[in-house]
């Protein structure tokens, strides 16, 4: 049996008799015969465009229409030349990947894909431009993909034989003081936001909302994750315990769906459409060109906390994994806190914490339980990074020029000759540039298990995971302990609702360097990853002991999960199905398991017989 097969069959069975109550009306006006789409072309074909349509094309993107070249090019034939050792050492720069409209932040995934750039690219200005290249590729029947940060892990930003839209220059910015949504005066009340283009990066974001601003936006926590892509993901970032979902932030969004009209969706018009927007995915109801966010008081100061524990034995790790989440339930279970606790199979734990809202003395009040429970135990605990707490003023966060000189070794510069000076990202995300993933694993952990009685099984489950591999627990993506304004912000969003009682999310995964299987010396190495992949799975499923039927994060989850539709959105799943129906009956959106990709062949390029 296939896997296209299987997706379709078992894990789609649970859901097609709701699905089908929702696209029994009409879809997309007269044009609902246009879902019967044709298979997409490919170069070579007969019915591939000629050299004069895409000229007609360039044409009417303004001379923005690519004819892609990857830079990876240079290592074709002398693969150990400088000129491939010189891409390769920019492919630790997300910048410079960035930059490269053949190139994703993700090399790849074992068995999955391997990043291949796309044929043709329209390096999108200006909403006409994408209108211009959703009709193109409709009428000629091509396979479609959008760009914006290009850091999907599921390798939803790439295709070979295809048609990019590549929103990185769409990256403007505009603060507003009390904005409202067309159509919506007098119904919504106005409210401070940021309007900002469908390509910018978080870091540009953070820099002109907070560090010149002085207000705070719900956004991610890597600096040079895509806005728009972040958003329909549902939008977790270090501080969501506190702001909630970007997703739930969303006020409106101008949108190009596949019939290339522009659209404007918020909670007035196109209701529906806003609502799958918010946390559907990325990719499948049609092309952001820009969106509106709210913008949040800012505290007075952003922190984090850092530290790393060796137990002795196996006995002592399991105690330091119960007294860690028991301190956690007592202590960080608020709003203030988020970001990671990882439980390592050297039996050690290592903290990368951070928090809002408190001062120096407050943070270190929180965690002199934590401390003194360590020290009493000499022999059992042997602290090989002492615990540090930092506070700063919140501004300074997101400061490049502050962080450089008061905390250089927290951050790393784009080195490239030339580029802006603010630019930086994250040490701690140095390791996911280029990478190559071996395997990737995620579930939400229900907050029932922080009750005392269910802490042991939590514990023993935590431990026997890290046999296996590693395990971290992101507090900070779970909404259970979050104001209750938020939770029911997040619950008008089409994220699984599983989100809204989740205390973490707890992922296991790992990965390689920048890897290509078609460049000698730069290959990955697959007996390795294939070894990894596996203890990563072992892992999970001893986690999974205590939450078997666990939901996972669209953005952050195992390309090969075998009931996804459920995972990623639980009973909103038919709600978005009938989106999807409505805006896009023929299918033009493809990702890999998006909103109705079960229809389609595992490339995208084939619809399967009953569509």
């Amino acid at each position: 049996m296939t896997r296209r097969r299987f997706l379709r069959g078992a894990a789609a069975l649970p859901l097609l008799s709701s699905i089908r109550l929702f696209i029994l009306a009409p879809a997309w006006g007269e044009g609902a015969a246009a879902r019967y789409a044709p298979s997409r072309v490919r170069p070579g074909d007969p019915a591939w465009p000629s050299e004069a349509s895409w000229d007609r094309l360039n044409r009417e993107v303004g001379g923005r229409l690519i004819k892609v070249q990857s830079p990876l090019g240079v290592c074709q034939d002398v693969a150990h030349s400088t000129s491939c050792s010189d891409v390769f050492k920019e492919l630790r720069n997300p910048y410079y990947i960035g930059d490269q409209v053949g190139l994703t932040q993700t090399s790849g995934w074992l068995d999955a894909w391997t990043s291949t750039p796309s044929v043709y690219a329209v390096a999108a200005r200006q909403t006409a431009d994408v209108v211009a290249a959703v009709n193109f590729a409709r009428e000629h029947h091509l396979r479609l993909v959008i760009k914006g940060g290009g850091h999907s892990y599921q390798g939803t930003s790439n295709a070979a034989d295809s048609l990019l839209i590549w929103t990185r220059e769409m990256h403007t910015i505009t603060l507003h003081d009390a904005f409202v949504g067309q159509g919506c005066a007098g119904t919504y009340a106005p409210h401070p936001a940021v309007t900002v283009g469908a390509g910018a990066l978080w870091l540009a974001v953070y820099d002109a909302v907070t560090a010149r601003g002085g207000r705070y936006v719900q956004g991610g926590g890597c600096m040079t994750v895509g806005v728009a892509g972040l958003m329909q993901s549902g939008g977790f970032g270090s501080f969501s315990k506190r702001y909630g979902l970007a997703a739930a932030g969303l006020l409106e969004a101008e949108i190009v769906t596949a019939d290339g009209a522009v659209r404007i969706a918020n909670a007035c018009t196109n209701a529906d459409l806003f609502w799958g927007l918010k946390g559907g995915g990325g990719g499948s109801l049609g092309v952001i060109t820009r969106l509106t966010l709210k913008t949040h008081e800012l505290p007075n100061y952003f922190g984090a906390v850092f530290g790393t524990i060796r137990a002795a034995s196996d006995a002592a790790f399991r105690a330091l994994i119960a007294r860690a989440i028991s301190f956690y339930h007592e202590r960080l279970f608020n709003p203030h806190w988020g970001e990671q606790m990882v439980f390592g199979p050297g039996n050690t734990l290592r903290i990368a914490m951070v928090f809002q809202g408190l001062d120096q003395q407050q943070a270190e009040d929180v965690w002199r339980p934590f401390r003194t429970w360590v020290a009493a135990s000499p022999q059992e605990f042997a602290v090989e990074n002492a615990i540090q707490i930092v506070s700063v003023l919140a501004r300074h966060l997101w400061d490049a020029a502050f962080l450089r000189q008061y905390a250089p070794s927290l951050v790393v510069a784009d080195d490239r000759p030339g580029a802006p000076e603010g630019h930086f990202f994250w040490a701690s995300n140095r390791g996911e540039v280029g990478q190559f993933l071996h395997g990737y694993r995620s579930a939400w952990l229900p907050a029932s298990l922080l009750q005392p009685e269910q802490q042991p099984h939590l514990a023993d489950a935590l431990f026997a995971s890290t046999r296996h591999w590693g395990m971290s627990l992101h507090f900070n993506k779970g909404l259970a302990g979050a104001p209750a304004e938020e939770v029911a912000a997040a619950q008008d969003t089409a994220t699984n609702p599983a989100v809204l009682d989740a205390f973490a999310l707890a992922i296991s995964a790992g990965s390689g360097p920048p890897a290509f299987p078609n460049i000698p010396g730069h290959a990955p190495d697959l007996a390795v990853a294939r070894r990894n992949a596996n203890a990563i799975g072992q892992a999970m499923d001893a986690l999974l002991q205590v939450v078997p039927e666990a939901g996972s994060y669209v953005a952050e989850s195992d390309f090969f999960h075998p009931a996804w539709q459920q995972a990623f959105w639980g009973p909103n799943y038919p709600r978005l199905a009938a989106v999807k129906r409505q805006y896009d009956p023929a299918g033009l959106f493809f990702v890999h398991h998006g909103v109705g990709s079960e229809e389609w062949s595992a490339d995208g390029f084939t619809p399967l017989t009953g569509r």
